[in-house]
């Protein structure tokens, strides 16, 4: 049943059509243990979610069960009480804030007589929707497919076009045919384009490391202001929205700093339950995290619990072997945040700081722990060369930070401080 002046056509990820209406979507949660309060807040997350993909959340519930029904999730009674309050609520879409099987979801769907989607699909769309370099939209394409490929039995033609709407939404295509061998197909081409991708990157980054430049990326939950903050610090003018995911391909800038620039990153944000299928698709992205020398983690601090943040951007790093690279924790906004919540998070993380990207109150204090942070890293050596490698001691001059010099009869002697990438290749004159 449509309400009167409701439009039931679909938006499309190109379409611009203003007097299209968005969908309606319901959101469920569902959890097994006795404390509801995760849940609860994940599920507030979600419409966050649901309404950046372009979907009005207008109505929910959150539901406790003993155990999962393999057939349709939350039992079939379940699902037919819920069905009753979507169809007077004329829905759209049914968001699930938990993670559904291809079985599960066509159930559902014969139940609820709309498209039913996961916590998954919601957050591949709306990469779909932001992905602009083409790179980023490989990736977004890539993690699509393998996210869709084991939903495609018993689809038939549902699937074969992507169209408007939570979960089917392309990056930038209109065209999906459910043909296995095609997908298969498609799917090793683009795990070819990226593997290149990478070779590039990697390259570039050698080529940095050689150079000598010290790098930070900043990394950090979805609309944390990682953007802003970068803007504060580098005059990058980089693109920043009060909405998730705003940056999905990596900004590399250059920040001055005492001695020699820097080179800042600024890459996609995190969120908890972040998708499998798309941290492998966006290893490339996040190669740059993972040969950072220092990250800065950058906190909202008006978040009324910011640890969840913490922890879920933390798993991430973990998931991509970053997690032993030193951190500064960075608490932004805190223009906006309640004092004491500012306070427990310094106290229980070191080193960190607290700031406001926007005003840039404390950005200069930031600057000063970074450059302490990055003194600390380093490895101060003793260093002999002799007059006719004079060319090592420029390259010194510009690459570290040298402390003292004495012109000894055949050698000059310093006294540098380097960054650990550095250190090794002078190993053969330490002293």
């Amino acid at each position: 049943m449509t309400s009167p002046g409701r439009q039931r056509r679909r938006l499309t990820a190109t379409e611009t059509d203003l007097d299209v209406e968005r969908q309606l979507a319901f959101l469920v949660s569902v959890y097994q243990s006795s404390d509801s309060n995760d849940a609860e807040a994940s599920i507030v997350e979600l419409g966050l979610l649901v309404d950046t993909a372009g979907s009005d959340p207008v109505g929910q519930e959150v539901l406790r069960r003993p155990r999962f029904d393999p057939a349709t999730f939350i039992g079939s009674g379940q699902a037919e009480e819920l069905a009753q309050q979507t169809r007077v609520l004329d829905i759209d879409v049914v968001v699930f804030d938990n993670e559904l099987t291809a079985t599960q979801q066509r159930n559902l769907q014969k139940i609820f007589h709309c498209d039913v989607v996961d916590r998954t699909a919601v957050i591949l769309d709306i990469f779909a929707q932001h992905a602009t370099s083409a790179a980023g939209m490989l990736q977004v394409e890539l993690a699509q497919l393998r996210y869709l490929a084991p939903r495609l039995r018993g689809k038939g033609v549902e699937l074969s076009r992507l169209a408007g709407g939570i979960g089917t939404r392309g990056p930038g295509e209109s065209k999906l045919e459910t043909d296995r061998r095609r997908i298969a197909g498609r799917i090793t081409k683009l795990e070819g384009e990226l593997d290149h991708i990478n070779q590039v990157r990697a390259t570039q980054a050698k080529a940095r490391e050689r150079s000598g430049q010290f790098r930070m990326a900043l990394v950090g939950y979805t609309n944390a202001g990682k953007s802003t903050l970068l803007n504060a610090l580098t005059d990058a003018n980089a693109l920043t929205e009060n909405q998730l995911f705003s940056t999905l391909d990596s900004t590399v800038r250059r920040m001055e700093m005492p001695g020699r620039d820097w080179l800042v990153s600024d890459t996609v944000g995190f969120v908890r339950n972040l998708p499998h299928e798309l941290v492998e698709a966006f290893r490339s992205t996040l190669y740059e995290v993972a040969e950072a020398d220092l990250l800065m983690h950058v906190v909202d601090g008006s978040d009324p619990e910011p640890e969840r943040q913490i922890a879920a951007v933390r798993q991430v790093l973990a998931e991509i072997d970053a997690d032993e690279i030193p951190q500064v924790l960075a608490v932004n906004k805190t223009d906006e945040a309640d004092p004491n919540i500012v306070r427990r998070l310094l106290a229980a993380h070191s080193p960190s700081i607290a700031l406001s990207a926007a005003t840039g109150d404390g950005v200069d204090k930031l600057r000063s722990l970074l450059t302490e942070v990055a003194r600390n890293q380093a490895s101060v050596m003793e260093l002999r060369i002799p007059y006719e490698h004079s060319r090592v001691v420029s390259e010194l001059h510009d690459l570290g930070e040298v402390i003292g010099q004495v012109h000894e009869e055949r050698f000059t002697r310093l006294t540098v401080r380097l960054a650990p990438q550095l250190a090794k290749k002078y190993e053969d004159y330490r002293l």
